[in-house]
C-alpha cells in the first residue's frame, strides 16, 4: 500500500461511523457545568462527580479490549455505543442531583467499551509501515466529526445543556446502526487461544509499561484541557459554551494539518523525538491558555496545541499495536487505553481545586510545565520506533503459522 493508496474497505467504514458518533460528542465536557448548573452542585462536588465517571471508564476500557478478542470487534462497537446512549439519555431526563451522578456512571462504564475494538480493527488492518498515517486519519475522521459537534455545542449550550446529551445519544445510536450494517462480522480467536499468555505478557512487557506512564501523563493534560476548558472560560467572563468554537478550533486544525504529519522530515522523525516535540507543542498553546483572555487569542491557542494532540496520536497507537502478540491487540490498546480513565478520574478534581484555589493562569501554566518535562522525558524512556525487529515481521503476517508462535517478552 502506497502512501497514497486508500484505506482498506473496513477501516473506511469504521471512519465514517465514527466521524457520525462524533458529531454529538461534545457534551463531555459540559457534563461539569451541567451538574453545577442544573443541580446546584459546588465547583469540588462537580468535580468529584466527573472523576466518578473517569474512574469508571478504567474496567471499561478493559472489558472492552477482553470483549473485542473474545466476542468480536463489531459486537464490543455496537454493545458500547447503545450503552453510552442510554446513559446520555438518563443524564439529559435527570431530574435530581442523584439520578444524574447514576448516569454518569453508567456513561462511564460504557464510554470505553467501543474503543480497543476501533484501534484493534485499524492496527490489523493496515501494514505495519503504514499504521502511523492510518491512526493519524483516524484522529483526523474524529476531529471532521468534531468540528462540526462543536458548533453545535455552542449552539445548543447556549439554549439548554442536556440538549448537547441528547444530540450525543443520537449520534451513538446512528453510529451503532451504521457499523452493525456496514462492517463484516469478524471472527475472534477461539477461547482459551493465547490469552493467558497475553495476559502475562501485558504485565511483563516493560515497553508497554513505560509507554501507559507517559500516555497516562499525556492524558491527564489532555483531559485537563477539556474538562476545566469551560469552567476557565466562564471565571474570565466568556460564555462557557464558546469552549465549543474552541474545540471546532482544535479540531479544524487536527483535519487541514494531515499533510503536515506526512512530509518525509516528520517521517523520518524517531518517535521519541516527535512525542518531545508534540509536548513542546502542547506546552505552547497551553501558554496561550495562560496568558490570553480574548476568543481570537484563544482560537489561536487551540489551533498550536491541537497539532501537539496530532502528533502523538499517531505514533503512540501505532507503538501499542506493534508491542502487542497476534491476537492480543484489542487487551494491549486496551491496557494502554486505561491511561484515559486514569486522567479521567484525577482531572477534574485536579483541575476544578487548582481553578478554584489559584485561578486560571496558574492552572494553565502548571500544564504548560507538565508538558515541558514530559518532552524531557520522552527523550529518555520511550522506545525509539513503533517497528518491532524485522525478524518478527513474518510472524505478524502469519499468526496461524506454528513456527509464528511469540516468545515470552523481556
Amino acid at each position: 500500500m502506497s502512501r497514497s493508496e486508500p484505506l482498506p474497505r473496513t477501516v473506511r467504514l469504521l471512519l465514517l461511523a465514527r466521524v457520525v458518533n462524533r458529531l454529538g460528542a461534545f457534551s463531555l465536557p459540559f457534563l461539569t457545568a451541567l451538574i453545577s448548573t442544573d443541580h446546584g452542585a459546588s465547583l469540588t462536588a462537580a468535580g468529584l462527580i466527573s472523576a466518578a465517571f473517569g474512574l469508571a471508564t478504567i474496567p471499561s476500557r478493559l472489558v472492552g479490549g477482553h470483549l473485542a478478542d473474545r466476542i468480536g470487534r463489531r459486537t464490543t462497537i455496537v454493545l458500547g455505543l447503545c450503552g453510552c446512549a442510554a446513559a446520555q439519555l438518563a443524564i439529559a431526563a435527570s431530574a435530581s442531583l442523584a439520578w444524574a451522578v447514576a448516569g454518569a456512571v453508567l456513561l462511564g462504564l460504557a464510554f470505553e467499551l467501543y474503543e480497543p475494538p476501533s484501534q484493534a480493527i485499524i492496527g490489523e488492518s493496515v501494514p505495519e509501515q503504514h499504521r502511523v498515517r492510518a491512526f493519524g486519519l483516524f484522529s483526523a475522521a474524529l476531529a471532521a466529526g468534531g468540528m462540526g459537534a462543536g458548533l453545535l455545542a455552542a449552539l445548543l449550550g447556549r439554549c439548554d445543556l442536556r440538549w448537547l446529551f441528547v444530540a450525543d445519544a443520537t449520534t451513538c445510536l446512528a453510529c451503532a446502526l451504521l457499523i452493525r450494517l456496514a462492517l463484516p462480522r469478524d471472527r475472534p480467536a477461539p477461547p482459551g487461544a493465547d490469552h493467558d499468555d497475553t495476559a502475562v505478557r501485558l504485565l511483563r512487557d516493560r515497553a508497554l509499561l513505560s509507554v501507559l506512564a507517559t500516555g497516562t501523563a499525556y492524558a491527564l493534560i489532555n483531559q485537563q484541557a477539556v474538562i476545566a476548558l469551560p469552567l476557565a472560560l466562564a471565571r474570565q467572563g466568556l460564555p462557557a459554551a464558546d469552549a465549543g468554537l474552541l474545540f471546532t478550533a482544535a479540531a479544524a486544525t487536527t483535519v487541514l494539518a494531515q499533510p503536515l504529519i506526512r512530509l518525509p522530515w516528520v517521517i523520518r522523525l524517531t518517535t521519541p523525538v516527535a512525542l518531545a516535540l508534540a509536548h513542546l507543542l502542547l506546552a505552547a498553546g497551553l501558554t496561550g491558555y495562560a496568558l490570553t483572555r480574548n476568543l481570537p487569542a484563544l482560537l489561536a491557542a487551540s489551533a498550536v496545541r491541537s497539532l501537539g494532540d496530532l502528533l502523538v496520536m499517531g505514533r503512540v497507537y501505532a507503538l501499542v499495536t506493534e508491542l502487542a502478540p497476534p491476537g492480543g491487540s484489542g487487551r494491549y490498546l486496551a491496557v494502554f487505553g486505561t491511561s484515559w480513565g486514569v486522567a479521567a478520574t484525577l482531572a477534574p478534581v485536579f483541575g476544578t481545586q487548582l481553578l478554584a484555589r489559584a485561578g486560571t493562569t496558574a492552572l494553565w501554566s502548571a500544564m504548560a510545565a507538565f508538558c515541558l518535562l514530559l518532552a524531557a522525558l520522552h527523550l529518555r524512556v520511550t522506545p525509539g520506533s513503533a517497528r518491532p525487529p524485522r525478524r518478527r515481521a513474518p510472524r505478524r503476517r502469519s499468526p496461524t503459522d506454528p513456527a509464528a508462535a511469540p516468545g515470552p517478552r523481556g
